[in-house]
């Protein structure tokens, strides 16, 4: 089973003044009870997949509150569900990871946008830079200027993030206008508290149904001619509501300092950074008072004049400290200023690093060069507390690229494919996202290119036909149901592709936590969906492409490498027509372990037997090629130092962390490679009968050994 957040879930149910400690994101979660929120959909991906999972686990107290909660196939159908609040008073939220899930959802956006909402719709956004962000660097701003869709940008503190969740629902009904809110992985995972509300049940709910639809209105509809209407709306009449409720709530917080000839303009989560790198510049203290005035961007989208303009007015110069590529906020304040005649001399991104996350040394070597007070001898000192801290590490940390779980059953695919490549020569690999992708990291280097969730097919649509052998496209069962199925398998079809489809199936959307999928097991949900809300039918991969006109498919189980190895080959070389799938079959492994540690443990304490399996490398029958490695890439097999003086490779070593999956062995096995493996069976609470067994075995190989022994002095 997936992860339990029941104590989340009891978080959940604080009410009036009472404390909240945790995570940000479950700080969102509770905010949109406190908010009255109708209704709850998404899409997960980090790092805000906690929000739909929590809510998704919690829905049998989300029934005492009407509230209604979905799992969506994608972003698309998720950010459609706010359609809700077009036509009625109803609030609602969905989330997804951006900016890869924004661009999904783009269509749906932008008549949602049009059309306007009666109901606050907020849209939660997990969104990041740099070498910890695991998608594009594009930003979500771009999307919210296009569509005239409002962004807010909250302070990162728990009191910050509730109260913007608070004021985004009223923003969006006082201006008509959906709101999403960005917020950064720290933001996420951030640690606080803050003190709760009750929880309100929704005026429209499950439990508070309407008594009939909406009444016709033409102009809610995002369709020609009165989309001409809508873009006047936009701009005439929904942006400078949502500017004049920004004002009167202070959504946007200004911090005096001590000094009045500059000024720095931060968006809302990048706030606790620049405090920091104040701090080290010295011109701010460690409780947040600092000494250059600070203009606090919680809502980034739209912005103020009259407070852009208010706060530049009198100073020489103004800082933009903004995330991202381009910068779209010192842009529109560069405009403000201009059309206020306001002299302020405007620096941004021509002092702080253009593009890539905004840590606090990036920022702080921006601000060291804005704030003349700021001296070199204060950036020195900064630069060598920093230094004394990577001296405390002894050294610098190794890198550690990404990859597959120990005893993942993707990893023995791509061994599988690397030996046969070996016979066939490189191919064309179409990869995807998900777990997968890792595939395209050593050892096994394998994937051309990237294109979205599911689009793998779709990729080598146009490479497949000039090449000489057939082309192979890898998708999870994830990527197959998010876009895969419409975007690849029907293309191809149309198209009469010849590629290789493999997909892995391990019954989950594993890379974004295993939620659960229409193919999921079927006892999992009916878990999920509650007691006599599951339909009672499951939807399989096998059956859909078989509906969909696919001719050749096959199974095989990813473990048994040989069988792999065979079936790729038959795919690859087969004289038969049309589009080839291989549906790879593999337990996650994360899920096998979470499932089964906790019953082995119970057995364990009832005194019931159960056997680990272990594997293993024999040091003096390895040469220390290390082929095993190359193939395998399991992060439990490593090398160590021999303990034979005579041999100077280190040798495989198969350490503590195996989970028993075979993997090692059976590349050996498949590649031809040597003996040097070997399985082993750890038993706890044996038999009698296993005892005997045991006595039996260490008598015969006691009496063997010094046979042999003797037979290779003899030899010598």
């Amino acid at each position: 089973m997936e992860r339990s957040f029941a104590a989340e879930i009891e978080l959940l149910k604080l009410g009036d003044d009472q404390v909240f400690r945790g995570e940000g994101i479950l700080a969102v979660t509770k905010a949109l009870l406190q908010s009255g929120v109708s209704y709850v959909g998404g899409y997960q991906g980090a790092p805000v997949s906690h929000l739909l999972d929590v809510m998704v686990q919690a829905r049998d107290y989300l029934d005492t509150l009407g509230v209604h909660v979905e799992s969506c196939t994608n972003e698309a159908s998720a950010c459609a569900m706010l359609a809700a609040s077009i036509n009625y008073p109803a609030r609602g939220t969905v989330t997804w990871k951006s900016i890869v899930g924004t661009n999904v959802a783009a269509d749906a956006l932008s008549n949602l946008a049009s059309a306007g909402v009666v109901g606050g719709a907020l849209i939660v956004v997990g969104e990041d830079y740099g070498e910890g962000a695991s998608v594009i660097q594009e930003r979500t701003h771009a999307y919210a200027m296009k569509s005239s869709v409002w962004l807010v940008d909250p302070r990162p503190n728990l009191t910050s993030i509730v109260r913007t969740v608070e004021s985004a629902f009223a923003l969006s009904e006082a201006s008509n206008t959906p709101v999403i809110m960005e917020l950064r992985i720290r933001a996420c995972h951030l640690q606080g508290e803050f003190v709760t509300s009750a929880n309100r049940a929704p005026a429209v709910s499950t439990r508070a149904p309407l008594p009939e639809p909406a009444a016709f209105l033409y102009d809610r509809l995002s369709h020609p001619p009165v989309t001409f209407k809508q873009e006047k709306l936009k701009t005439e009449v929904r942006m400078p509501a949502a500017r004049r409720f920004i004002v009167e709530k202070g959504l946007n917080e200004s911090f005096p300092g001590t000094r009045r000839d500059v000024g720095i303009i931060v968006q809302g989560g990048l706030y606790n950074n620049l405090m920091r790198a104040l701090e080290l510049a010295g011109l701010a203290d460690a409780f947040g008072e600092s000494q250059v005035p600070i203009l606090c961007l919680n809502v980034v989208y739209p912005l103020v004049p009259e407070e852009i303009s208010g706060f530049c007015a009198g100073k020489s110069a103004v800082l933009v400290v903004e995330e991202g590529q381009p910068e779209y906020i010192e842009l529109e304040v560069g405009t403000i200023l201009r059309r206020a005649d306001l002299q302020t001399r405007l620096a941004g991104k021509d002092l702080l690093q253009s593009a890539g996350e905004y840590s606090t040394e990036a920022i702080l070597a921006g601000v060291t060069r804005f704030v003349d007070s700021a001296s070199a001898a204060a950036l020195a000192a900064a630069q060598a507390a920093r230094a004394d801290g990577l001296r405390l590490l002894g050294a610098p940390v190794p890198p550690r690229p990404p990859t597959f779980c120990v005893g993942c059953p993707e990893r023995p695919f791509f061994s599988a494919m690397k030996l046969v490549q070996e016979e066939t020569g490189r191919l064309h690999v179409g990869a995807d996202i998900g777990c997968h992708a890792f595939g395209t990291f050593e050892p096994f280097s394998q994937g051309n290119s990237i294109l979205g969730y599911g689009m793998s097919l779709a990729s080598i649509a146009g490479v497949t036909p000039f090449q000489e052998r057939r082309s192979v496209a890898i998708m999870g069962d994830g990527g197959f149901w998010h876009n895969g199925l419409l975007s690849g398998v029907s293309s191809n079809l149309l198209n009469g592709g010849d590629g290789v489809l493999v997909i892995m199936k391990n019954g989950y959307t594993s890379a974004t936590g295993t939620q659960e999928l229409v193919s999921s097991p079927e006892d999992e949900l009916k878990r999920i969906a509650g007691a006599g809300s599951a339909t009672g039918s499951q939807m399989t991969i096998e059956e859909t492409l078989q509906g969909a006109g696919v001719k050749w498919l096959k199974s095989v189980h990813n473990y048994r490498v040989g069988e792999v190895i065979k079936t790729l080959k038959e795919a690859l070389t087969t004289r038969e027509p049309g589009l080839k799938v291989i549906i790879a079959e593999g337990e996650c492994q994360l899920e096998r372990q979470r499932r089964i540690r906790p019953v082995n443990a119970e057995k364990i304490r009832r005194g019931e037997k159960v056997v680990r399996v272990r594997y293993g490398v024999d040091e003096n029958v390895c040469t220390g090629d290390h082929a095993c490695i190359r193939l395998s890439g399991c992060p439990s097999l490593t090398i160590k130092d021999p303990s034979d003086p005579l041999k100077v490779d280190p040798v495989a070593h198969v350490n503590n962390n195996c989970v028993g999956c075979g993997l090692c062995g059976e590349v050996s096995h498949a590649a031809t490679l040597c003996p040097s493996f070997y399985r082993t069976e750890i038993t706890f609470n044996p038999t009698a009968w296993d005892r005997v067994k045991r006595r039996v075995r260490e008598w015969i190989i006691g009496w063997i050994t010094p046979r042999r022994a003797a037979g290779a002095g003899r030899a010598a």
